[in-house]
């Protein structure tokens, strides 16, 4: 799920980038820093809307950088257990897939898959149907459930499950 939240956080800027585009080089800084990063309490940060308010900066002792205070808002994205998200396939193997909502991997066990899906080894491994309409595979889009999360400091994992009703693959990329 996506949120717009106010986060907080302390840049530290070098001398050499004052001058009458501090406030610019501050906020690229900050982009370049924050953007795509995870952390545990929030999620994924996606993208920062708007800057708040920066503070005023504090001469760190021996270094001469400066330390700015700063609020801003930002979109972040925070999977939870029992939502719906749709999913490309990374990877096939007998013990389940792997796919990628966005930032997050999600990993769907074999005992999560509808037990009319057989393993398929090959060049392309898949999980097929036993009559052929439904193929699991790299590239394939499913809608799948999360049932479970754990949260580290700096990465979110995921584990879910296709096996519930309207849930499954969405698109097939053989036949596109």
């Amino acid at each position: 799920m996506f949120f717009h939240i106010v986060l907080e956080r302390n840049m530290q800027l070098h001398p050499r980038h004052f001058g009458r585009n501090l406030r610019e080089n501050l906020v690229s800084k900050l982009m370049k820093d924050v953007e795509g990063t995870c952390s545990g309490q929030h999620g994924f940060v996606v993208a920062i809307t708007g800057i708040e308010n920066i503070g005023k900066g504090m001469i760190r002792d021996g270094t001469g950088f400066v330390s700015f205070p700063i609020k801003y808002q930002c979109v972040v994205f925070r999977p939870f257990k029992g939502e719906i998200l749709e999913a490309v396939v990374t990877m096939v193997n007998k013990m389940g897939f792997f796919a990628e909502a966005g930032p997050v991997q999600i990993f769907v066990s074999n005992h999560l898959i509808p037990d009319d899906m057989e393993f398929q080894t090959g060049d392309m491994p898949n999980y097929t149907t036993s009559d052929g309409s439904v193929k699991i595979q790299k590239d394939s889009e499913v809608r799948l459930k999360i049932i479970g999360t754990r949260v580290d400091a700096t990465e979110i994992f995921c584990i879910g499950t296709i096996k519930d009703d309207f849930l499954g693959v969405i698109n097939d990329p053989t036949t596109a």
